[in-house]
């Protein structure tokens, strides 16, 4: 049986245990992208609640490419002072953390809605990158990693899931160009490639490099989970330090994410498990994480000793209760978040900082 709580490498990074918060906005930065402190005593709160690896919830390598309001950023020097403090508090309860770099494309609704196509629904309608932008985009990519490493961050994640630009690109739904960033496989996984290749240049070889992917996007024509076996296995090569698997995105049909979950009982729990099986024999031996689902540490332990995960990734169980870890430790069997969304619902419509509704109180609203 693999000790959870054991400590664990990836790449040159030592961490304390097995387990990880995935990236999740907080919506408490101010107008110019800087956090706050109420989000780096967020931060502070789960390394001292024991996670082993923290990733910052996203953050805008452009105010082109911004997500929505509030939303925090790596783009400027201005940001670099904050997020340091984040970072040190972090560093202080002994936990390790990534920063999670993205650009929005279609949905980058506090910035400019562009992406690999032409791309419309009801309520708006995204044009397309030129080339000369794309490139431009791969080397904000670069700035805003260089950036991070200079705040402390102890290594970057690309986010390349949830309907974002990367995974925009990935997607046949969204992407239908027909020059060197369309068409096939190749070609559509080719910002990612770039992505990671600029970073790496600049971070060099010790610096940990992950990338958050969908192992389906679950929309009829789009990403799906053989083309993201074949992405992970392309980007494992390449030298990618940790792959962390979710799902969703452009197009995204409810009823198909019924397919990304396993038919074992024992592997049940977790959304995307029986994608991410596929997923794992393509990755081998770089590490491997899996977010969306994780309740029970029984299931924990069994996705990791069966080698499917190295990692259990969450993000609504620690919102709820940010010393998780210590509590599971301690003989806890299961988590007591519900997945009732209410904590997204809040602080999408109230704008309000991430909180469990049922957990400590909200505190007040974000300022205008």
């Amino acid at each position: 049986m693999v000790d959870l709580f054991a400590p664990y490498r990836i790449g040159e990074l030592d961490i304390r245990n097995r387990f990880m918060r995935s990236a999740t906005t907080s919506a408490w930065a101010d107008e110019n992208g800087v956090v706050g402190p109420e989000i780096i005593k967020l931060y502070e709160g789960l390394a001292e609640g024991g996670v082993g690896l923290i990733v910052k919830g996203h953050l805008f390598i452009d105010p082109r490419g911004k997500c929505h309001e509030k939303m925090a950023g790596i783009h400027s020097d201005a940001v670099v002072p904050k997020l340091r403090e984040l970072t040190d508090a972090v560093h202080r309860q002994g936990g390790a953390i990534l920063a999670q770099i993205n650009y929005g494309g279609y949905q980058a609704s506090a910035g400019e809605r562009a992406g690999p196509s032409v791309y419309k629904t009801e309520n708006w309608t995204s044009r397309a990158l030129t080339a000369g932008e794309i490139w431009g985009i791969v080397e904000k990519f670069g700035e805003g990693a260089t950036r991070a490493i200079e705040a402390g961050f102890d290594g970057v994640q690309i986010h390349a899931a949830h309907g974002y630009l990367v995974s925009e690109f990935l997607s046949k739904l969204a992407n239908t160009r027909d020059d060197e960033w369309g068409g096939d496989l190749k070609n559509r996984m080719r910002l990612l490639k770039e992505v990671y290749e600029d970073i790496r240049g600049r971070l060099g070889a010790d610096i940990v490099i992950s990338m958050k992917m969908n192992c389906d996007d679950f929309s009829p024509d789009g990403f799906t989970v053989e083309e993201a076996a074949l992405v992970a296995k392309a980007m494992a090569a390449r030298g990618i330090d940790l792959i962390e698997i979710s799902g969703g995105g452009i197009g995204e049909v409810e009823e198909l994410r019924t397919r990304a979950r396993s038919p074992d009982p024992a592997l049940r729990e977790p959304s995307f498990g029986d994608h991410a099986v596929k997923i794992r024999e393509t990755t081998r031996p770089k590490p491997l994480a899996l977010v969306n689902g994780f309740r029970t540490r029984a299931a924990m332990q069994t996705y990791v000793d069966s080698g499917i995960v190295d990692l259990v990734s969450m993000s609504r169980p620690f919102i709820k209760e940010p010393d998780l870890v210590k509590h599971i430790q301690a003989g806890q069997a299961e988590a007591s978040c519900v997945r009732c969304d209410a904590c997204q619902t809040t602080r999408v419509f109230s704008k309000k900082m991430l909180r469990c509704r049922f957990g400590e109180p909200m505190p007040p609203k974000i300022p205008p």
